[in-house]
């Protein structure tokens, strides 16, 4: 059976796509194709992909990489068509009509939540654009063979497709790195110096400024060896701009890595080298009701976490007694988070393992695996 995934918006290589959803098709004996934006084909990992070119902005990606994106594919002429992006929706319909293939839609967001806080969009115009979105999704749906959401709460927005199943973005345990497998000493502190990480997309409403300024505080108390690594793709002009004021203006520059984009596998590898993962995201309705894919990974890795105190997030952080939560929008409340792991490094310790057991037993990626190809498996039958 031959399996076309089709993303306009994610990189090639994004953790859900290819390494997860992609591969795990391909280890089970599906011929798998990639679409998405690339600077070549190749395959790799068993999976094929099919380059897309990087658009010029992001009304040409809409308008232009989409139209292109749905000719590569009618050329494949497969099985199952899975895409991943709401702005492929109407192709996907067409997709269906043009070559009776399956077609799967994976709803990595809470899209009509999401729009309302875009900020390239004019404020008047957000709700505007939000219920024409649900309308259009609506309409396309009626041809959709199925629909997965990568959250529970999406739920609430598909009550009409009772066949939605739920598939979260649990870490991989394949390639998560327990800390204790690192041969790290477990001092702490000036000894060595204790190492802050957030992995993500380092924006605003993702707590990078709290994050800096919690920093400085955190300098300010005296822990001079602290150190904190931002990883992952900046927004936009501005809020780099924003960083990097902030770090010259409290003298952080030795000690606020701003890492970049790191590849998938690499960030196992630094989660391994830190001390405490942080995720302190804005009390926004995409956030607040979503499991973020970070907090898991830093579980998987043996790391206390430090996130955001809304009560999906809570239940989870403090049933498991893997973290402490915090006032996303409070630096010094983030501040004497990580000063209290710092001075407990035992209690530190305990919450790390308490989280990877946690993620052993129940959020893997490997369990909701064999809930994708069990979809499959029924989806090619009818």
């Amino acid at each position: 059976m031959k399996v076309v995934h089709l993303t306009t918006v994610h990189p090639p290589f994004d953790t859900r796509i290819f390494y997860k959803e992609a591969k795990t098709l391909a280890q089970a004996g599906y011929e798998v194709v990639l679409i998405a934006q690339h600077d070549k084909d190749e395959a790799v990992e068993g999976v094929k992909i099919i380059a897309l070119p990087k658009p010029r902005n992001r009304l040409t990606r809409i308008f232009g990489l989409t139209w292109r994106a749905f000719r590569l594919a009618l050329r494949q002429r497969a099985d199952v068509y899975h895409f991943h992006d709401p702005e492929l929706l109407p192709f996907g319909v067409l997709l269906k009509w043009l070559t009776r293939a399956k077609i799967v839609y994976d709803v990595h967001e809470n899209v009509r939540q999401q729009i309302l806080t875009k900020e390239w969009l004019p404020a008047w115009s957000r709700r505007l654009v939000s219920a024409s979105y649900v309308l259009v999704e609506r309409i396309c749906l009626l041809f959709i063979d199925q629909v997965v959401l990568a959250e529970d709460s999406y739920l609430e927005n598909y009550r009409r497709r009772r066949d939605a199943v739920v598939i979260r973005n649990y870490p991989l345990l394949s390639l998560s790195k327990p800390r204790a497998q690192t041969g790290e000493d477990g001092q702490k502190g000036s000894d060595r110096g204790f190492r802050v990480v957030y992995v993500g997309g380092i924006t605003a409403s993702r707590g990078a400024l709290q994050l800096v300024e919690a920093l400085k505080i955190i300098r300010a108390d005296g822990y001079a060896g602290v150190t904190m690594s931002l990883v992952g793709p900046v927004s936009s002009a501005e809020i780099k701009a924003k960083l990097n004021a902030l770090i010259r203006q409290y003298d952080l520059a030795d000690c606020c890595l701003m890492l970049g984009p790191v590849p998938h596998k690499e960030i196992f590898d630094l989660l391994a080298r830190a001390d405490v993962g942080v995720a302190v995201l804005h009390p926004e309705p995409n956030y607040t009701g979503s499991l973020p894919t970070k907090l898991f990974e830093y579980m998987a890795a043996g790391l206390p976490v430090v996130t955001s105190n809304f009560p999906l997030w809570r239940e989870i952080v403090e049933g498991n007694s893997c973290g402490v939560c915090v006032d996303p929008l409070n630096p010094k409340e983030i501040a004497q988070a990580i000063e209290y792991l710092i001075t407990h490094p035992e209690e530190a310790r305990r919450m790390g393992e308490n989280g990877r057991r946690a993620v052993e037993e129940k959020y893997n990626w490997e369990k909701e695996g064999e809930k994708l190809l069990k979809l499959y498996e029924e989806l090619v039958k009818l």
